[in-house]
């Protein structure tokens, strides 16, 4: 059987039936420190009567300091209560049951507080018991004793002592300042601190397995070790943001049984040159002590791009939701597939600039992180450096020290190469947008915490409707519903919640405008041309919603999204989308009478940008050679000068002649399809104009005359009611050449 597949999540401090084990050094501290402040009063005892032998002075001690006694015996039972609950189920849900009144007085401070208060009281011990031991070395009472100390330590050294020790506060002044400096920027969580496990992570079970591989290798080492292998040091979690990157590092913190380090993405910030490297020496130093003291220790580097880069940064990609890449009249790319609006985005933006120096390789830090995580075995101690090579004895070989390096990003083109070879970065896990079966799972989990009437069909539904809807986005999807519903006076998610969450969230708030009769028209005849383009021409998407309603940054829009998880795209399937997009020029040349808005500027960039693609780059036009390529090896331009860049001038006027011919040829055929569906593009753009917003399934019901969920398709069927449409439409084409309001009111349906 997979020792992997077997495995299953840590069980969380709460479920526990006994008491987490203290380690030796917890167990033991404050024994020996009543130990040995007995032996030093034991020893000033004897200083000061030589003919007491070592019995009788215990015997004084401990008559005259019997609360010394006293404290220790009380921590002696403690650590025994300790061991009880540690190995013993009943007598720890015997404590628990009756005496959980103690450990919730406690808890009632913050975890802050509670540490603060520990240390205050730890060091009003140490300072108590030392005035104790002073006291009894100099015969005078413990208080005065505490202030003799410095005086007589001082008048004890001699001139180069005092000189050495001057000179030694300013060393220490300035080691306290870049000390406090360096500080900040690192939390450190112990094991049961954090309650996320890999359950609460849905979506990402693919990269779940891998990291539970690693996790694995941590804990048992010996499982590769003794093969001749070694264990994997470091992970890299990239993908878009929104994905749980971050949330598979907290599951980390909360499956491991070891400390868990996080690094926050602006800790090696720093003003003054020097204090990022002191940072990252001072973070390894306390990763090796937790890994020695723990048997391994976890860091994540949140934001790990923030380290800085040699080299130079490119574009990633980008989100499509949301995104008005244009600014037109049309939102522009909408109604295209992912593949098709990521190349416009990527097409669109010019990005570019050096990321070199910075807060990383500028300052240092990143090459001292590079020289820590390069895994340089080098001898560790003062005592294993320097005295072992002064006595001429060969220094130990340093301990293994498991530690376990995590990084998240959404940019990993610009981290530095170098952090990315094995030995440093071992494994790279893409965590992308979950598949349709994740965001079920997604969506599952987060409405399992909230009350709703949602069947499975309708998650299902909604898992198909959301394509790159990323665990956030779904978070907040379901959050934003929540508020639809209480907004409502209910408590309890229904459909119709979700579906306005989740337009209110790829389109934002529509504005409270209202257009004049006229624009409102031709906004609603462009949209029409798309959407019925997009429903008689497109099979790889379906059309989610169409609206004319304004919004910050669009006038109308109609988008589509992609009925099944595709992963590659066909010459037919581009072909379509850019007949989608010149849908709008062709439609309202054909209604306007040869007129067009510039609303079709988008439009135009989109087809031309994938046109281009076509011709120049995927072997999907008349040609064959790759564009890109020949612009690169200079192919067709022998020699230089003159030559070569008319060369280059003719290869770029060739491809635009091409380019041309194709989306002519295209444009015509657009226009020939709305011809073919006039009645539907009308009818269309009236249901539009009496609804504002349609679903994708009203929009089909429009086009096909059926009944759909809300708009009922069949009355756009009748000839009468056609004939009525195509009068309103002849008199608001009058309208608008005359720029005045339309003779004729948009016709209603009948009810009856």
């Amino acid at each position: 059987m997979n020792p992997i597949d077997s495995q299953t999540s840590r069980t969380r401090d709460t479920d526990r039936t006994t008491r987490i084990h203290l380690s030796l050094y917890d167990r033991t501290k404050f024994l020996l420190l009543f130990a040995i402040v007995f032996l030093v009063l034991v020893w000033a005892s004897m200083a000061d009567n030589p003919l007491l032998n070592f019995q009788d002075a215990c015997i004084e001690i401990e008559r005259s300091h019997a609360w010394l006694l006293l404290i220790a015996i009380v921590e002696l039972i403690r650590q025994i209560h300790f061991i009880a609950a540690e190995v013993a189920a009943p007598y720890h849900g015997i404590w628990q049951k009756y005496f959980s009144f103690v450990d919730s007085a406690l808890h009632r401070l913050s975890d802050w507080t509670r540490y603060r208060l520990s240390r205050v009281i730890k060091g009003v011990l140490l300072v108590f018991l030392l005035a104790i031991v002073l006291g009894a070395i100099y015969k005078e009472t413990p208080v005065k004793a505490l202030f003799l100390a410095p005086k007589a330590l001082w008048s004890a050294m001699p001139m180069l002592g005092q000189l050495l020790f001057a000179v030694f506060f300013i060393i220490i002044q300035f080691g306290a300042m870049f000390w406090f400096l360096s500080r900040g920027g690192v939390d450190t969580y112990f094991p049961d601190d954090i309650r996320t496990r890999f359950t609460d992570v849905w979506g990402q079970d693919h990269v779940l397995n891998r990291i539970r591989e690693n996790l694995m290798f941590l804990e048992k080492p010996e499982e590769i070790e003794k093969h001749g292998g070694y264990v994997p040091g470091g992970i890299l979690l990239w993908g878009p943001p929104g994905t749980g990157k971050t949330l598979m590092a907290e599951s980390i913190a909360g499956e491991t049984g070891k400390p868990f380090v996080f690094v926050d993405p602006g800790a090696f910030t720093n003003m003054f040159f020097g204090v990022g490297v002191l940072k990252v020496k001072s973070l390894f130093r306390k990763l090796r002590k937790l890994a020695l003291r723990y048997g391994g220790v976890v860091v994540f580097f949140d934001e790990a791009d923030s380290l800085g880069n040699r080299g130079s940064i490119s574009s990633g990609g980008q989100q499509r939701q949301g995104l008005n890449i244009f600014g037109d009249q049309c939102h522009g790319g909408t109604y295209l597939s992912e593949a098709a609006a990521s190349l416009l985005v990527r097409e669109s933006f010019v990005v570019g600039g050096a990321a070199g120096g910075g807060n990383g390789g500028g300052m240092g830090t990143l090459q001292a992180l590079l020289t820590e995580l390069s895994g340089l075995k080098k001898p560790r101690g003062f005592f294993n450096r320097i005295v072992r090579r002064t006595l001429g004895m060969r220094p130990k070989n340093p301990p293994k020290y498991r530690i376990l390096v995590v990084m998240a990003t959404n940019m990993p083109e610009a981290l530095d190469e170098a952090l990315l070879r094995p030995g440093r970065i071992d494994r790279m896990y893409r965590v992308g947008y979950p598949s349709k079966a994740g965001r079920v799972r997604t969506y599952e989990g987060y409405l399992a915490k909230v009350s709703h009437s949602l069947s499975e069909v309708e998650i299902d539904k909604l898992a198909t409707i959301t394509p790159y809807a990323t665990g956030a986005t779904i978070k907040d999807t379901i959050n934003e519903a929540l508020i639809t519903a209480i907004r409502g006076g209910r408590t309890s998610i229904t459909w119709p919640d979700v579906i306005k969450a989740k337009q209110l969230k790829e389109l934002g708030p529509s504005e409270d405008v209202e257009y004049i009769e006229r624009e409102r028209h031709a906004v609603a005849v462009h949209e029409a041309c798309h959407a019925v383009m997009a429903h008689r021409m497109r099979q790889h998407m379906a059309i989610d919603l169409a609206t004319i309603e304004k919004g910050s940054d669009y006038l109308g829009m109609v988008a589509s999204i992609p009925p099944d998880d595709q992963f590659t795209r066909w010459r037919s399937e581009y072909q379509s989308d850019i007949l989608v997009s010149l849908a709008s020029l062709a439609g309202e040349r054909m209604f306007f009478d040869g007129d067009n808005s510039s609303g079709v500027s988008g439009d135009l960039e989109s087809a031309t940008t994938i046109a281009s693609l076509m011709e120049g780059h995927w072997g999907m036009g008349s040609t064959i050679s790759s564009h890109a390529s020949n612009r690169r090896f200079e192919v067709g331009a022998p020699g230089g000068g003159k030559g070569k860049d008319d060369s280059a001038k003719e290869m770029r006027r060739a491809l635009a002649d091409r380019i041309e011919d194709n989306l002519a040829g295209l444009l015509n055929r657009a226009q020939e399809i709305l011809k073919e569906n006039r009645n539907e593009v009308l009818a269309l753009a009236h249901a539009l104009e009496t609804h504002k917003t349609l679903s994708g399934e009203d929009v089909a019901a429009v086009i096909d005359g059926l009944q759909g969920s809300i708009v009922d398709g069949r009355p756009y069927k009748d000839p009468l009611f056609l004939a009525k449409i195509e009068s309103y439409h002849s008199a608001s084409l009058v309208a608008h050449r005359e720029h005045r309001t339309p003779d004729v009111v948009i016709p209603t349906i009948s009810l009856s």
